[in-house]
């Protein structure tokens, strides 16, 4: 398959994941979760991110997200760990669940194979098996929804996540045509520039996102930063450099009310240094209506910059380049 044509099946992904994760059954754990932590990089880690930020208002534990070889100090046997891997074979989620194999913490996987099911099956832990065959970060449906499930059926969520999913899978439904006219606007606004994009704090997951799809499928470098923490830094470099980059705010109607205040001042002194600013306002009444919504647009963007640059979205030789040289290295 193509990008295009994995971007294109997202709401049956969506759907196909809500089926395999309603039906999905998990042993309850012996002793109580007190904390989560999501191990999880790239193409498999945004989920948690993004996860992350749909649950901060929801979950009343803390959930951190471990995108690294070493474990926080914090994880004890009371803690959920979802090791999420889409190959299985990611080297440092399979080290951080050696740590809390050590220690004894609760370990549930998410993957389409590879040495983590194995682990999984050995050590009769809860997982989920993701549909083997795609790039990672085409399979975002399922890490995604999987995790939900993963704290749903750990009693950390209830099941609300369940039908604003299939609320979003309605809006991208009718909204696709209105999307992907929206997105050939936005890569002809990002083309031969170095796109800045901004979200709201709540909504960081998206702009990671729109940044490594475009850095992935568009191989364009791109960076993306967060309202209201640019206040107190990054705006003050709007002064030096600034004629070659395009900026992108990600905005919601659910953002806060003083974040949408600074978003407007921020506007105005940005534009003293570039015309170069655009808006992409979200769609649907929930957060994950809008989450999922600007991702879909993101993704759809990211294919179209593909084009205009004229190269292979699916292509990741110098990823695999770093993986080859690492796996020499003893």
């Amino acid at each position: 398959m193509k990008m295009n044509e994995y971007i294109i099946d997202f709401p049956n992904q969506l759907k196909n994941a809500l089926d395999i994760g309603e039906k999905t059954f998990f042993s309850k754990p012996n002793q109580k979760i007190n904390s989560v932590v999501i191990c999880g990089l790239g193409g498999s880690g945004i989920g948690g991110t993004i996860a992350n930020d749909v649950l901060s208002s929801v979950i009343k534990i803390p959930v951190f997200i471990n995108k690294d070889y070493e474990i926080p100090k914090f994880v004890t046997k009371n803690t959920l760990v979802v090791s999420v891997s889409y190959s299985g074979n990611t080297e440092e989620t399979l080290h951080a669940i050696k740590e809390c194999e050590r220690i004894n913490s609760e370990i549930s996987c998410i993957c389409s194979g590879g040495k983590l099911y194995e682990i999984a099956k050995e050590n009769n832990y809860n997982f989920i098996k993701i549909p083997s065959g795609s790039p990672p970060r085409a399979m975002f449906a399922y890490s995604f929804l999987f995790i939900l499930f993963t704290l749903h059926k750990y009693d950390l969520i209830n099941t609300a996540f369940i039908e604003e999913v299939r609320s979003s899978i309605e809006l991208i439904e009718n909204e696709s045509k209105n999307m992907v006219l929206e997105a050939q606007k936005i890569a002809k606004f990002m083309h031969k520039k170095t796109p800045v994009i901004y979200t709201a704090s709540s909504f960081e997951g998206v702009g990671i996102r729109m940044r490594q799809q475009i850095n992935e499928n568009s191989k364009m470098l791109c960076w993306h930063n967060v309202v209201p923490e640019m206040n107190h830094n990054e705006l003050l470099g709007w002064r030096i450099n600034t004629k070659d980059l395009a900026v992108v705010f990600l905005r919601n109607m659910i953002d806060h009310q003083r974040t949408q205040a600074r978003i407007e001042i921020n506007k105005e002194v940005i534009l003293k240094h570039t015309n170069k600013i655009i808006e992409v306002w979200s769609k649907g009444g929930s957060m994950i209506e809008n989450v999922l919504y600007h991702i879909h647009l993101g993704d759809w963007v990211s294919w179209f910059l593909s084009v205009k640059n004229n190269v292979d979205a699916i292509e990741i030789d110098v990823i695999n380049y770093l993986k080859n040289e690492l796996a020499k290295i003893k």
